[in-house]
């Protein structure tokens, strides 16, 4: 293993807790730390879990209704007054209704607007498809300026709500609705802008982020056991990309898969194959949602539909040695 702490029960017993929970404490703690930081919501305080922060500083809270465009151009005028605002709403809407308004206020003038889209991924489950946002991380990717974060779970969503209040830049935190494995601990580090390698490999660069990096690290116990040492590499930041990290990864195993909740076309897939492409060319698979939208049915359903469990990627990247 490496560096990394990573919880000793993660592929036995592993605790589950949303990761928007650490969300909220994150918030709480952020605001506490600093008068600055302030909250605004579209009417979903309680599931985007900011209703810690507004029950602790009411006066610091913004109910802005379902208003999303209004939701993030009010955080940035807040936001070249000094403050440091996080907005609030479930992905789909933001950034997925108003991402146009946190390009033009928040992006193009450097304001440091946190924009938390929770819901985001099929996880959403039982909502569907027009609530399962896939894009976002293409989407918020391709914006100059933006930080892009998804975290692996509730403990480094906490860490990461902390390091954002304490960024000068505008950025984007995924979260996900539903209970997810923990796989780190209180003493795993979070640093925007680096990858963690949490297994050592010699055989293929597992390079995941957000929730599918649990399943990434059952699938190299499978795959170990099959005779293929895989390294998995987290990546909670997707922008900006650790491209030492990752290079140093896919230098050593000579293969790299990428994994993620999310539309491959763009997302931590496409950031993959762009540095590969221009640095290390090498056979790159991609693994997540190809280029189709999501379904309705519960969470554990939809991630054996789409491939997207420890063991089914382990299978289609073992499918991939023998193709290759």
């Amino acid at each position: 293993m490496s560096g990394y702490p990573i919880d000793p029960n993660v592929l036995t017993n592993p605790a589950l807790e949303p990761i928007r929970f650490g969300f909220g404490r994150g918030l709480l703690a952020a605001g506490e730390a600093d008068e600055r930081v302030v909250a605004l919501c579209s009417d979903l305080t309680e599931s985007t879990q900011m209703h810690h922060f507004k029950n602790r500083f009411p006066q610091r809270f913004v109910e802005t209704g379902i208003a999303e465009q209004n939701m993030v151009t009010v955080a940035a005028g807040m936001a070249h007054a000094g403050k440091i605002p996080f907005t609030s709403s479930y992905a789909a809407f933001s950034p997925g209704r108003n991402w146009e308004q946190i390009k033009t206020t928040a992006s193009m003038n450097r304001q440091p607007v946190v924009v938390v889209g929770s819901h985001a991924g099929i996880n959403v489950g039982y909502d569907g498809a027009t609530h399962q946002m896939l894009e976002d991380l293409a989407i918020m990717r391709v914006m100059p300026n933006m930080r892009v974060i998804a975290p692996g779970d509730s403990l480094e969503a906490e860490r990461a709500t902390c390091a954002i209040a304490a960024d000068p830049a505008p950025s984007y935190l995924r979260l996900a609705r539903d209970k997810t494995p923990i796989f780190s601990t209180a003493d795993s580090p979070f640093e925007i802008g680096v990858a963690y390698v949490l297994s050592q490999g010699r055989d293929v660069s597992l390079i995941s982020t957000g929730t599918m990096t649990y399943h990434a690290l059952v699938a190299a116990s499978l795959l170990d056991s099959r005779g293929i040492s895989a390294e998995v590499v987290h990546v909670p930041t997707v922008k900006p990309l650790d491209e030492d990290v990752i290079l140093a990864s896919i230098r050593k195993t000579g293969r790299a898969v990428t994994i993620e909740e999310a539309q491959i076309i763009g997302g931590l897939g496409g950031a993959v194959c762009e540095l590969t492409a221009r640095e290390h060319p090498v056979k790159v698979q991609r693994l997540g949602m190809r280029d189709r939208y999501g379904e309705t049915g519960g969470p554990a359903e939809l991630l054996e539909k789409f491939r997207l469990t420890g063991k089914l990627i382990a299978e289609d990247v073992e499918r991939g040695f023998q193709s290759a």
